[in-house]
This record gives structure tokens, C-alpha cells and sequence, in this order.
């Protein structure tokens, strides 16, 4: 615009080192780029924003993201990076909502301008979760996939798919409408009403409030190491710096995750694991070697109710450490509230002087149910009632599990699948952990 008000005005707009600014602001090439390119910065920009300039606003934020996200996968999860699709074009996006009759946010569109999600295969970009009975693993979904999980069904209608789990079933929905209590563009994990009558009563647990947001805080957890990788895999577990406690050489630490597939909200029952990491300090005199004996816990709910559980060992083992050695194991508890916490400690004897005993503190956890609402359809005895959003149940008493990670069982990797709109359609699965029937 300023380059049509005078002859000097029209000068200054074709200065090239005022685009490379916006250039590396909103599309961030480099110089390394606009060499190979063979092109003046206000060429690149003016090309670039032709094909791009809906989403400047997302552009940066995502492509920044992605670009981190790759770059830390393939130091850490190679295979991963092979799974991820080339992006899309402007007309298979526009082929897409003409397909499913809504409109796509454009900070999705742009996450998909760079990246089609990836290939239905194990691990998932989306992270992971492990049991000894129970395995999840989920995947960005394609758009063409997405397109064809596109749900029209009451209790989730105009919600489409962003991530799918081949193990489970469970899938991440993002509404496209403000439609059966949700805003537009929230993100959400569906928890059908097992109380209810109706077939359409689907409570939610809330995972994000844009894809912008949704994508951007995922991404920064793996980057920054908030989420554990192992055996090539992101581990969704959450881990709290204050969670530690020292006992002399050996320190324990605790991370947790909410496991919404396993949970419900009618009726209300949360699970969720947690995963310890036990160390001796390398500088440790060789005759501190020890060996649990037992353990004891105490759990306490939102409501103040207590329980104490105590045991032989840890999920059927007797680990040693010794000096420089970690042992780390996964277990699991269930709340009927919202919240809870759990504290205690463990028993060991000393190797090297068989009849000393001594306590090492676990240091205090909190897990807390992620924010949801419940059905706006919800049937109770035969009558229609509409729930109030976000109210939050209380009521019975916790009930307590361990059970140990099997992380040496490797999942079966697969690169399709062959009738994925079938696919989509898996029911939700129970919302009671199989190990608790």
C-alpha cells in the first residue's frame, strides 16, 4: 500500500533488508534458505504470503513447533520422524470441508500446511501409555482419515478426530461447532455416561481449548523433557520438580499421568498411574547396597478419607541398589474423586549387615482428574435432565492397585490399516480397568 502514495514511499517499500524481517517473523526462512532460493527477501515474502497468508497468525508458532519437535524426535525416536506425512495442499483441505460441511480452524489447516499428521503405526507422535494389561499408543491423525472418522452421531455431533489409538480406540475430538455443551474448537477425550439411558449422554475430559494451544503445549512437554522417552517412545508421565525425597544415599521421585480411558464420570471413578524412580547416589560407600523388603502407603481422597495399604515388595519384586543404580517401576490407583495424594515409604535392609532395617520416605503426590463437562443428555430413570457443566462428583472411597509396566513386551508395528473410517468407529472402552473385574 505504501508504495503507491509517492515516488520516495515506493523506494523505501522495495528496500530488501526491511522484508527479511517480516521473512524471518512470519515464515522463518533463513539466510541459508533465501541463498538456495536465489531470490530478494521481498520476493520470498510476497511468494510465500500468496500461498500462506491466511494463517501469518499460526505460521511461526507452528512451524517453529514442528520444527523443534523433529529435530528432538530424531535424536531420541527416529522411526517416529519416518511416520510423519508430507503436508497438504490448499484444495485438499477445501475438498475436506466440503466432504464433512464444516469449516476448518485455520491454526489446524496450518499445522496440516507442514505436516499431514502421520502413518497409523506404533509408537504415535501423540504419546504413549503402558500397563501390564493395557497398552495405548496414539496417532496424529491424517486429514483424509480424520475426514473419514467425522462424527454426525448425537452426543458427538460435528466432532472430528485428531488422534486414534489402534489398541484402544480412543481418540482425541475436537468440536467444530458450539453444539451438546461444547465450545468451538475445545479438544476433548469422550467418556460415554455409563448411568445413563441414553446412548447419546458422552461426558468429556478436556485436553485443549484451540489446536494452537493443544499442539504448542504438547510439543513444548517433549522438547523441554517434561515427558520421559522410553524404549523410543513419548510417555505422556507428568512429573512435579518438588516430588522428591532424599533418605540418606537414596532419593525417590514420583511422575503421574491421568489415564481417561480407564475413567469415567458417571459413575465417578478416576484412574491414574504413577511411575517412581528409586536411586542411590553413585558416591555412595559400596557397603550402603540395600534391598526392599516392603512398602506402605498412605491415600488420601478429596474428601479427607484415608487408606493404608501395605505390602511385600514392589509390583512382585525385591529390587537391590546400590551405589550409581536406579530401579524405576510403574503402578496404578483409583479414586472416586476428583482428586487425591499419596505418601509413605519403603523398607530396606542393608546387603552388607543383614539386620539393619531402614525407612526411605516416598514423598507426597498429587493426581487430579483433568477438567470436564459433563452430558448436556444425560437419562436418569427414564426422565431427560440436563447437568449443569463442570459439576464435579463426589462420593465413595478409593480403591488401590499395583501393578508393574511390561516394558520389554514391543507392540507389533503396522503402516495401515485397512478400513479406517471402520476403524474410527471402536466403541469407547469400559471405563473400568480390565485388572479391576
Amino acid at each position: 500500500s505504501c508504495c503507491y502514495l509517492s515516488r520516495r514511499l515506493n523506494q523505501l517499500s522495495s528496500h530488501d533488508p526491511l522484508w527479511k524481517r517480516h521473512c524471518k517473523k512470519y515464515w522463518l526462512i533463513s539466510e541459508e534458505e533465501k541463498s538456495q532460493r536465489n531470490q530478494t527477501w521481498k520476493a520470498i515474502f510476497i511468494s510465500t504470503y500468496s500461498d500462506l497468508g491466511r494463517y501469518i497468525r499460526y505460521y511461526a508458532t507452528l512451524k517453529k513447533a514442528w520444527d523443534d519437535l523433529e529435530k528432538y524426535l530424531g535424536q531420541r525416536c527416529p522411526r517416529m520422524i519416518g511416520s510423519l506425512k508430507e503436508s497438504v495442499r490448499e484444495e485438499d483441505l477445501d475438498a475436506v470441508e466440503a466432504q464433512i460441511g464444516c469449516k476448518l480452524p485455520d491454526d489446524y489447516r496450518c499445522s496440516f500446511r507442514i505436516h499431514n499428521g502421520q502413518k497409523l503405526v506404533v509408537p504415535g507422535l501423540m504419546g504413549s501409555m503402558a500397563l501390564s494389561n493395557h497398552y495405548r499408543s496414539e496417532d496424529l491423525l491424517d486429514i483424509d482419515t480424520a475426514a473419514g472418522g467425522f462424527q454426525q452421531r448425537p452426543g458427538l455431533k460435528q466432532c472430528l478426530p485428531l488422534t486414534f489409538c489402534i489398541h484402544t480406540g480412543l481418540s482425541q475430538y475436537m468440536a467444530l461447532e458450539s453444539v451438546e455443551g461444547r465450545n468451538k474448537y475445545e479438544i476433548f477425550y469422550q467418556c460415554p455416561d455409563q448411568m445413563a439411558r441414553n446412548p447419546s449422554a458422552i461426558d468429556m475430559f478436556i485436553t485443549g481449548t484451540s489446536y494452537l494451544e493443544w499442539f504448542t503445549s504438547y510439543v513444548n512437554k517433549v522438547v523441554t523433557g517434561g515427558y520421559p522417552i522410553i524404549r523410543d517412545q513419548i510417555f505422556r508421565y507428568v512429573h512435579d520438580k518438588e516430588c522428591v525425597a532424599t533418605t540418606g544415599d537414596i532419593t525417590v521421585s514420583v511422575s503421574t499421568s491421568f489415564l481417561p480411558e480407564l475413567s469415567s464420570v458417571h459413575p465417578p471413578h478416576y484412574f491414574f498411574t504413577y511411575r517412581i524412580r528409586i536411586e542411590m547416589s553413585k558416591d555412595a560407600l559400596p557397603e550402603k547396597a540395600c534391598q526392599l523388603d516392603s512398602r506402605y502407603w498412605r491415600i488420601t481422597n478429596a474428601k479427607g478419607d484415608v487408606e493404608e495399604v501395605q505390602g511385600p515388595g514392589v509390583v512382585g519384586e525385591f529390587p537391590i541398589i546400590s551405589p550409581g543404580r536406579v530401579y524405576e517401576y510403574t503402578s496404578c490407583t483409583t479414586f472416586s474423586t476428583t482428586s487425591g495424594y499419596m505418601e509413605g515409604y519403603y523398607t530396606f535392609h542393608c546387603l552388607y549387615y543383614k539386620d539393619k532395617f531402614f525407612n526411605v520416605t516416598i514423598p507426597r503426590f498429587h493426581m487430579v482428574c483433568p477438567t470436564f463437562k459433563v452430558s448436556t443428555a444425560r437419562m436418569v430413570s427414564g426422565d431427560a435432565v440436563v447437568l449443569v457443566l463442570d459439576f464435579i462428583f463426589f462420593n465413595d472411597e478409593p480403591n488401590h492397585n499395583e501393578y508393574a509396566v511390561d516394558e520389554d513386551e514391543d507392540s507389533t508395528d503396522t503402516d495401515e490399516y485397512e478400513d479406517r473410517r471402520r476403524v474410527l468407529d471402536i466403541p469407547a472402552p469400559s471405563g473400568r480397568c480390565p485388572r479391576h473385574t
